[in-house]
């Protein structure tokens, strides 16, 4: 099982103050990196995060294991999944021999955005094309994106990353004063969420057909129950500029 920790040990990272829009941009790539490594054992970093998910073929994967853990969701709390919408069709991608650049590379991102847009529905002020991130040209926009579908899967019980765990703290923090205030009203509970890791089995993805989405099991993280509604970043970042204002995190 993969270590929640890479995750933490980035914290104070991504919650400083900053002071410029390029340095939270930065931030944001770390903490995007510090994630899909724990997910599914890259080695990007912030300053290779672009260039590390070139191919495409990270983003599908992460895509596909987004549906499994809707399908799973909804399995397990049916009443509770009848007020979201649920992704459901895979993204069939090639993993073998993708050069960045090239045209199979093209074609996973170009995937990968249309699961976004189709099963998603995430606005087109938050996504990319393809040649921004082939051509590693539009930053903000793709970071921008993988936050989205990052807050999408937490919903589904998914690890996620720093920047949304805070972002659940702080929208907890918010419904405890609105119970405050009203206290003869009783928030209707939620159901505990899911989270999954990628396979354990190592050399399996180098096996797998590469005409078919992988339909391998994930294994199930220990993650707290997962609440937070949708938030722009605007209001995210407003909130953790805030938060590190009024409490900064120890170096």
């Amino acid at each position: 099982m993969a270590d929640q920790s890479n995750i933490q040990s980035s914290a104070s990272k991504s919650i400083r103050p900053f002071k410029s829009s390029e340095e939270y941009l930065y931030a944001m790539k770390e903490d995007l990196a510090e994630w899909l490594n724990t997910l599914y054992d890259l080695d990007v970093t912030a300053d290779t995060f672009m260039e590390g998910l070139g191919t495409g073929c990270a983003l599908c994967r992460h895509a596909n294991n987004v549906n499994r853990a809707a399908l799973d969701f909804q399995l397990e709390y049916p009443e509770a999944a009848q007020t979201l919408r649920l992704p459901s069709k895979d993204v069939v991608f090639q993993s073998r021999n993708v050069v960045q650049g090239s045209f199979l590379a093209r074609d996973n991102v170009s995937n990968f955005i249309g699961w976004c847009r189709q099963e998603l529905w995430i606005k087109d002020v938050l996504m990319f094309e393809t040649n921004d991130l082939v051509e590693r040209c539009n930053e903000k926009n793709f970071v921008l994106c993988l936050l989205e579908v990052a807050r999408r899967g937490a919903k589904f019980g998914m690890l996620a990353p720093m920047l949304i765990q805070l972002e659940e703290e702080i929208e907890e923090e918010i419904r405890d004063q609105e119970n405050l205030r009203e206290p003869g009203e009783q928030a209707e509970p939620s159901p505990p969420s899911r989270c999954f890791s990628r396979k354990e089995s190592v050399g399996v993805e180098e096996d797998v057909n590469v005409d078919e989405p992988d339909p391998s099991p994930y294994t199930h993280w220990q993650q707290k129950r997962v609440l937070c509604d949708m938030r722009n970043l605007d209001e995210l970042e407003s909130s953790v500029f805030f938060r590190c204002h009024n409490n900064p995190a120890s170096s």
